[in-house]
């Protein structure tokens, strides 16, 4: 037991060590926990052995991961990005195999190797790649677009991959029947699963919510995940389709972002297991020996993936600088190859130097990823010179555009938005330079004598040619706040005090806005609300200049009383791309309750990162709740806050 103890202990160590290594160095943790197994493991200081028990826990790691792919797995977000997903990803999925099986038969091997090592080169890091374009403000982009559309087919490919790699181990000779069973088995299973079992997840998931016990919430999603698992394996499947399947279920129903939150911890924990347990299989000496056939592979998986996705993208219409940063953001290898080499591994269907090769260079891929991607601007602009010469022309049109105004207004966007307040800035006789990004928008607002250019404003270089350091003010017409952010990052370093105005869908994101730069932000619905609210208030007879009063009031309190609002089912399309969205949440407070006696102050709903914004007792609605004021039974509090926050505050009120 102490040396078990000891090697737990040598294990936590040099994991915490390593993340906090990678942490500083925003680097993923993930590369972190493939180092610390390479170290520790059997191939390093020896200091735990790959055993049976080591496998069977990290395959949990596995079981989590794609539960949480599952849960993410959204077909509204498939269908609207079907040409890109089916298109696109689809294509490097299948000539991505289609090459490893050409190369594995001309080197002559067996072709379920090469099934094997394409699927696993197929992969790229949806953890690495995801979080670079987020933080370069490069999700909404052209390339972003295509980069997440051919990832999210990526997630859906391994779910045939997991059937058809252990049907790949059988004998030779009935290899075609195991392989159609396999498949056929799959499809009713998942049948059964998907078609009859959303209703029932449902009402359980309502039954176990109505005991207001987080413990029970969370044994219930890990009973759901592991039961579901289980029923796959039972019938010759593997643990991880069953967890993927148990994710979409979840995923139909409203506890999703809840159940998200809950599982993150044993997803984290148990997933950086299982990239141990594979750095532990990781036979250094091996791969050093070939090191020079690990460096080819490298060289070839980085190589061959850039040039296939780039052009691929290009065919599929993209222009040359777009497809080639889509080339370079997913030349690397991804979680989910390991996933399917571990699978792999002990049915013995590829040859092990092949196996610790193809380990060794997709490990190297996945550090040097984060460096390809910083890097891919640079290289865009030395590879793809006719998209700089685009670029060139493209700058010199918003050029010879704002040279002849000067205190003028930058509108960032042409749209209908754009279009009605450049109208009212012509009226008043206010210069402007309008930037759009859809060729054809701009080319008929060209030929109709408007001042409008092709442009994308989220460029530094484009914001200059405009005219931004000489601009009255700049305007934010397009309602997508990853580009408002770029923008404000941009204008922030060109012309810190331009005054800017920037516009959103809802409220969520106002204070994101207000802290990147934005002067005023304006909220389309929260208008809207105020507009429904002033015509109400006149047809009721309310006296104008009251109406009037209450609008500007509110306004003056920075939309304070309308933040938020209560979420219905009809708001799920709306929605769909705002998981942290901020809603309105009432609690009624039943009698035995945690919080009878207690004040707002005492109950410190803030730590949960919910407001308060009313209380109604005996259907008298106070606009603002007294912090002293003690809590009675009957009472109902309208929290805001995002789904998750809101029920784990309506958890603290109900039990304490």
């Amino acid at each position: 037991m102490e040396n078990s103890l000891q090697l737990v202990l040598m294990l936590l160590l040099a994991a915490v060590l390593v993340v906090i290594v990678f942490r500083l160095l925003e680097l993923p943790a993930m590369i972190g926990y493939l180092l610390v197994g390479l170290a520790i493991g059997p191939h390093g200081f020896g200091l735990i052995s790959d055993t049976e028990d080591t496998r069977s826990l990290a395959e949990f790691g596995v079981v989590f991961l794609m539960f949480s792919i599952g849960l993410e797995f959204s077909l509204a977000r498939l269908a609207t990005m079907r040409r890109i997903a089916f298109g696109l990803g689809a294509s490097q999925v299948v000539l991505t195999l289609a090459a490893a099986v050409a190369c594995t038969l001309a080197a002559g091997a067996d072709w379920r190797a090469g099934i094997v090592l394409g699927g696993a080169v197929a992969m790229s890091s949806t953890a690495i790649v995801s979080k670079m374009l987020a933080d370069r403000l490069e999700l909404n982009t052209l390339h972003g677009r295509q980069v997440i559309g051919v990832l999210l087919f990526q997630d859906l490919a391994v779910v045939p991959l997991l059937i058809v790699i252990p049907a790949l181990a059988q004998p030779a000779d009935g290899l075609a029947a195991e392989l159609m069973f396999a498949l056929l088995k799959a499809a009713v299973v998942l049948s059964i699963l998907l078609y009859l079992g959303q209703r029932p997840m449902r009402a359980w998931f309502h039954l176990v919510a109505r005991q207001k016990s987080p413990e029970l919430f969370v044994l219930n999603v890990l009973l759901i995940t592991l039961g579901l698992a289980y029923v796959t394996e039972l019938a010759g499947l593997s643990l991880a389709l069953g967890a993927f399947v148990a994710g979409m279920l979840i995923s139909e129903t409203e506890y999703r972002y809840q159940v998200e939150a809950d599982i993150r911890p044993f997803r984290d924990v148990l997933l950086g297991l299982f990239f141990v347990t594979i750095g532990m299989k990781l036979d250094l000496p091996l791969a050093y020996a070939n090191a020079h056939w690990v460096a080819l592979a490298l060289l070839v998986l980085i190589v061959f993936k850039a040039l296939l996705i780039g052009g691929l993208s290009r065919w599929f219409g993209s222009d040359t600088g777009a497809a080639t940063r889509t080339g370079l953001d997913l030349a690397q290898g991804g979680e989910f190859g390991f996933v399917l080499l571990s699978l792999a591994a002990p049915l013995d269907l590829v040859p092990q130097p092949a196996l610790q090769t193809a380990l060794a260079a997709m490990v190297l891929s996945m550090l040097a990823a984060p460096f390809i991607i910083e890097r891919s601007e640079r290289i865009v602009r030395h590879v793809s010179g006719a998209d700089w010469l685009a670029r060139a022309m493209e700058l010199h049109s918003v050029s010879v555009q704002a040279m002849a105004v000067d205190q003028h207004v930058v509108v960032c966007g042409y749209g209908r938005s754009g279009q009605n307040l450049t109208r009212l800035l012509d009226q008043e006789g206010i210069a402007f330079v309008a930037l759009d990004i859809d060729p054809k928008r701009v080319k008929e607002a060209a030929a109709a004598g408007e001042r409008v250019v092709y442009g994308d404003a989220g460029r530094r270089e484009v914001l200059t040619a405009a005219g931004v350091l000489r601009a009255r003010a700049l305007v934010i017409t397009v309602a997508d706040t990853a580009l408002a952010l770029r923008i404000l990052a941009q204008v922030r370093e060109l012309r810190p005090g331009l005054p800017v105005v920037a516009r959103t869908i809802d409220d969520s994101d106002l204070d994101r806005l207000r802290e990147a730069g934005a002067g005023a932000v304006v909220a389309d619905i929260m208008e809207g609300s105020l507009m429904l609210a002033s015509h109400a208030l006149i047809l009721l007879g309310v006296p104008l200049n009251r109406v009037l009063r209450r609008i500007r009031d509110t306004r003056a309190q920075r939309y304070s009383l309308l933040r938020g609002y209560f979420h219905g089912a009809t708001d799920a399309a709306e929605d769909a791309a705002h998981r942290e969205l901020k809603l309105l949440h009432s609690v009624l407070i039943a009698p035995g309750a945690a919080a009878i006696g207690r004040t707002l102050d005492e109950l410190a709903l803030a730590r949960y990162r919910v407001e308060i914004k009313a209380v109604r007792r005996r259907d008298v609605r106070a606009q603002e709740p007294q912090p002293d004021a003690p809590i009675a039974a009957g009472d109902v509090l309208v929290l805001l806050g995002t789904e998750q926050d809101c029920a784990a505050a309506e958890m603290k009120l109900m039990q304490g």
